[in-house]
């Protein structure tokens, strides 16, 4: 007599670092146009951080999200400058687990070192990556929460 399986084992959860897409970037000449999100994620969008690495003159990362178009589980590389609200969270969701394999396994007191390091890194870069003022009215991450009303 043969025993069907039951459903799969789910996979131990993992800490990663979560954060969130700026809702305004800038970008163009100087930085004086403004576009929502990233050409993947939605301006707002939840992702894990599964690696980093420096390239291009900041850090970059591997993050997996739910991708702007088809609201797809999507791993890509991003500057770090495009997320912000970096945090330490403890994830369950299968999905994410798999496209984390290989990551390195951290524990909440290394994902939460992490993420306050990212956090600094996004600052500086959003502050310092268009090397001018941000123009007048700023919808950017950065002067969102100054400008008025």
């Amino acid at each position: 007599m043969s025993r069907t399986p039951g459903p799969p084992e789910p996979p131990e959860p993992l800490w990663l670092v979560a954060a969130n897409v700026v809702r305004w970037r800038r970008y163009g000449e100087l930085g004086r146009e403004f576009r929502p999100g990233t050409k993947a994620f939605r301006g707002g969008a939840k992702v894990y951080v599964v690696d980093t690495y420096a390239g291009m003159g900041s850090e970059q990362l591997t993050v997996v999200g739910h991708g702007r178009h088809n609201g797809r589980w999507i791993t890509i590389d991003t500057g770090t400058r495009h997320l912000h609200t970096f945090r330490a969270r403890l994830v369950y969701s299968p999905a994410v687990i798999r496209r984390c394999a290989g990551a390195p396994v951290r524990t909440r007191e290394e994902a939460a070192e992490l993420a306050e390091r990212l956090e600094r890194i996004a600052r500086l870069g959003r502050d310092t990556h268009h090397g001018a003022p941000h123009p007048d009215p700023c919808l950017c991450h950065s002067c969102e929460g100054l400008s008025p009303g």
